[in-house]
């Protein structure tokens, strides 16, 4: 036996990839479910019930979805151009702490409320847009693999957003809990549904992969940006400028990450803390992968994990399995997705 790669991948193959991958990983976590002693059709109708079956559960999933499209579209976006950004969770935080050092501006609280909130967005597109220029630079000066340095700096950023919420940007009237003094009201997001959680950053964020794909697909950046990810070298030598197009995917995938802390900030918690984010950063990855690249297959793949979060709550209650089975589901998706690629693009030869 051998493989050969296809010339030409079958559309439909490539799209019915994702979907096998996250048939296969719900198999392979229902195979865990029963060794738990639970019944897999009941987790999974308790899991679609808990995300789906209320209002609460609805607003609470599309809460949960909207920081994932976010840091899947920064994954997907970097990953297309081969700049592998494993480091979505600290531009998150660096984004979400730059929000909340902006709002400590007394200025700021007296402008009108659109302009404050897309002056917050901008700062956090910006701290997250620098974390990543700077591994980037690295790269491009000395060759030195981003992958170890945009992992490592996920630290750094955490601890330096734990030593200002714990210093400088400590609430005075948090009575001692590690968080940051809150943003003006000027700067909230509004909304969407009374009496929950959820909130305008969603429209952002949907917004954000249509204007994402329309970049990728139909503009001259998104045409260099595609050619570094798929041949550098030749990419060169037609006349792409790789370093050029590097830095602009590195502003757009740091600074959707950036936005995401930012809009975590003013949308739901109204303030800082070092678990504001339950591993979006690196829950990205996995949405990108899991997309496909795709800016808009980010929106169903972002939707797919927060349900399986929001929804292994109420099936962990019920059937006494831990919830963590939901970061095992999302973990195979990956590993089973990466092997749908694989076949999608190589056949089996005897």
């Amino acid at each position: 036996m051998r493989f050969e790669r296809r010339e030409h991948p079958s559309r439909a193959l490539t799209l019915l990839a994702p979907l096998g991958a996250i048939l296969a990983a719900l198999i392979i976590a229902g195979v865990l479910i029963a060794i738990a002693g639970a019944n897999p059709f009941r987790a999974y109708a308790l899991i679609l019930n808990g995300a789906f079956g209320s209002r609460l559960g609805i607003s609470e999933t599309l809460t949960r979805t909207t920081p994932l499209i976010l840091t899947g579209l920064a994954a997907a976006v970097a990953f297309r151009a081969r700049l592998w950004n494993i480091g979505g969770e600290g531009q998150f935080y660096l984004g979400a702490i730059a929000v909340a050092a902006l709002g400590m501006i007394p200025a700021i609280a007296a402008i009108p409320a659109p302009i404050a909130i897309t002056l917050c967005c901008i700062a956090g597109a910006v701290a997250g847009m620098v974390l990543l220029l700077v591994p980037l630079g690295l790269r491009l000066r000395f060759g030195v693999d981003e992958v170890v340095t945009t992992l490592l700096l996920n630290f750094v950023a955490l601890l330096f957003v734990s030593l200002m919420i714990e210093g400088a940007m400590k609430d005075p009237l948090a009575f001692g809990w590690p968080q940051s003094v809150p943003v003006p009201d000027n700067t909230l997001l509004a909304t969407l549904i009374p009496r929950t959680r959820l909130h305008a950053g969603l429209l952002i964020a949907l917004a954000m992969a249509v204007l994402v794909w329309f970049v990728q697909a139909r503009s001259v950046f998104g045409m260099r940006a595609r050619a570094a990810g798929l041949n550098p070298r030749a990419a060169a030598f037609a006349g792409v400028p790789l370093g050029r197009t590097l830095i602009g995917v590195a502003c757009l995938s740091g600074g959707l990450a950036g936005l995401a802390g930012a809009i975590e900030v003013m949308g739901v918690k109204g303030y800082v803390t070092t678990d504001l984010s339950p591993n979006y950063g690196y829950s990205g990855i996995v949405i990108a992968m899991l997309a496909n690249l795709n800016p808009l297959g980010v929106i169903f793949a972002a939707l797919f994990t927060a349900v399986m979060f929001v929804g292994a709550d109420s099936m962990s209650r019920a059937l006494s399995i831990p919830s963590y089975i939901a970061d095992v589901t999302v973990a195979l998706s990956l590993l089973t997705m990466l092997v749908a690629i694989f076949l999608a693009q190589y056949r089996i030869r005897r």
